[in-house]
């Protein structure tokens, strides 16, 4: 009795997760060596000629496809918080007016200043009901009219410390508020 298999050739074990290379054939026994370098015996029924790694991947993309095999776990990988990045404010907002509106051309200084306080109010309400700790306002330097009236609005609230946000990152153009946690308005 002749074997389809011959010595050297590389197999796959049927019901098992073994490659390796034929040493021996005794029908109806064939002796391999798997890759881990054990010497193993099985019937010719139980091996098939090994299947390229490309066919693998594809046979393993349809099984996929047709939801056979589940998809690897990945797992997420930690990113390091840099010391730096770490006391970065969650909440920035830009109070330039063409951050604020589309089209600025038909308003007075009157009614952008008024926007402008507006939009700063309303984020500090929000970061206060969020129990959110820190924020930037930007305004610009300008000639300190919009910084004024939002020292005047962190003014009315008590519970809230406010100075010249990172220098570096905004220019002089900034304010950082501190909300403690059990902010009241005055």
């Amino acid at each position: 009795m002749s074997s389809k298999f011959t010595v050297g050739q590389s197999i796959q074990v049927l019901d098992d997760d073994l490659e390796g290379v034929v040493t021996a054939i005794d029908m109806p026994y064939i002796t391999i060596e798997t890759c881990e370098g054990f010497i193993v015996r099985f019937r010719e029924s139980e091996i098939i000629p090994a299947i390229s790694n490309t066919i693998k991947e594809q046979l393993k993309n349809v099984s996929r496809q047709r939801g056979l095999e589940k998809e690897p776990d990945v797992k997420p990988t930690s990113t390091r918080i840099k010391p730096k990045e770490r006391n970065l404010p969650p909440m920035e907002v830009d109070l330039h007016i063409e951050k604020l509106v589309k089209s600025y051309g038909h308003m007075n200084n009157y009614d952008i200043l008024t926007l402008q306080v507006d939009t700063a109010e309303r984020q500090l309400h929000f970061a206060i009901s969020k129990r959110i700790p820190k924020m930037v306002f930007i305004h610009g330097v300008g000639e300190g009219v919009l910084k004024d009236e939002l020292y005047y609005l962190f003014n009315r609230y008590d519970g809230i410390k406010f100075y010249t946000a990172d220098y570096q990152k905004y220019g002089a153009g900034a304010t950082e508020v501190y909300i403690y946690q059990n902010a009241q308005r005055k």
